[in-house]
């Protein structure tokens, strides 16, 4: 299987991971208008399904260092099955949960606070099971991305007051979402046998077979969650499968091919972080805060019309991440 062999490439791979998770919304946004949300969701999880299959047949399968995927799944433990597998349950409630905030708050808003509130308390449980880099780099990037976040909620409820809009409800939504998703990543790290690619642990996966456990959880969880959420929708009237089959190819494409983005960027997490250790890895491809932002500012216009104030503190929410960022990285030297 394909192995990153150093500290470069790992924080490479994970931009590419950061690039992947702060742009697959796109693909919910272009379907917004005409797509309900719900049934986005159940095209999303088929992509990272099938982005996992993949990865697992090309990159995990290919090279002479570790195992490959097919021999990997067969010696998998139990217990880290289950590990993975838990891992993908967790991150598809929180990920549903933060969809349906994207559709009422907005890409920019609900990204930095879902999503950060998952980075600071991810990177502290990642970091208290496996100490890998700077501490004090490490937190003083996390301490940044935290100012940065409570930053964008305030303009984010400035801005809700200006335009008169309800938006506490995707708010929390935002805040739950980012609690959930703190604690996918340490069950996905913790099926890995991550100091040693190369000759894993027996009983033990691979990055590659890890993932597609964990959309094994994904997709299997999925059947209950949106199911239920479909039925009991937190904005508009109940859906049903009729609707999600009756779809056109066009916004059935859109959804997985939003799915195969962020399972990529995942996949690539995973891979890193045999080398820059699970809290850096993790804590790099949440810079996709970032990233989701910015599209949510100069593409969607989610902040069009906002007051100066409200523009001088998003700009400094974008410097503070991007410092809390470069902290982050240089704590894995």
């Amino acid at each position: 299987m394909f192995i990153v062999t150093n500290y470069p490439l790992a924080v490479f791979f994970c931009f590419i991971t950061m690039l992947c998770w702060g742009s697959w919304s796109n693909t919910q946004k272009l379907t917004s208008n005409t797509w309900r949300q719900e049934l986005y969701y159940w095209d999303y999880v088929v992509g990272i399904l099938l982005i996992s299959i993949f990865l697992g047949f090309t990159l995990g399968s290919f090279g002479e260092g570790g195992r490959s995927f097919v021999d990997d799944l067969q010696q998998v433990s139990l217990k880290n099955y289950l590990n993975a597998f838990t891992g993908g349950v967790l991150m598809n409630a929180a990920n549903l949960l933060l969809s349906v905030a994207i559709g009422i708050v907005g890409i920019s808003v609900a990204f930095p606070l879902g999503v950060g509130i998952g980075l600071v308390l991810g990177v502290i449980i990642n970091y208290i099971e496996q100490p890998k880099g700077d501490p004090y780099l490490l937190f003083l990037g996390v301490a940044m991305v935290v100012a940065a976040v409570i930053l964008d909620g305030v303009a984010a409820d400035k801005m809700a007051k200006q335009k008169e809009q309800k938006s506490r409800k995707g708010i929390i939504l935002c805040i739950i979402a980012g609690i959930i998703m703190s604690f996918f990543y340490r069950f996905v790290a913790a099926s890995m046998d991550l100091q040693n690619f190369e000759s894993p642990t027996p009983g033990m996966a691979t990055p590659y077979a890890a993932f597609f456990i964990f959309a094994i959880g994904m997709f299997l969880s999925n059947i209950v969650f949106d199911t239920w959420l479909m039925r009991n929708p937190l904005v508009g009237e109940p859906v049903s499968y009729k609707v999600y089959f009756a779809g056109s190819f066009k916004v059935h494409f859109w959804g997985i091919l939003g799915g195969m983005i962020w399972g990529l960027g995942t996949a690539f997490a995973y891979i890193a972080a045999g080398k820059a250790g699970a809290a850096i890895s993790y804590a790099l491809g949440q810079g996709a805060t970032m990233v989701a932002a910015l599209w949510g500012l100069l593409i969607w216009k989610e902040f069009k019309g906002a007051t100066r104030s409200v523009n001088l503190m998003l700009a400094l929410m974008i410097i503070l991440f991007i410092a809390g960022i470069a902290s982050i990285i240089l704590a894995g030297k």
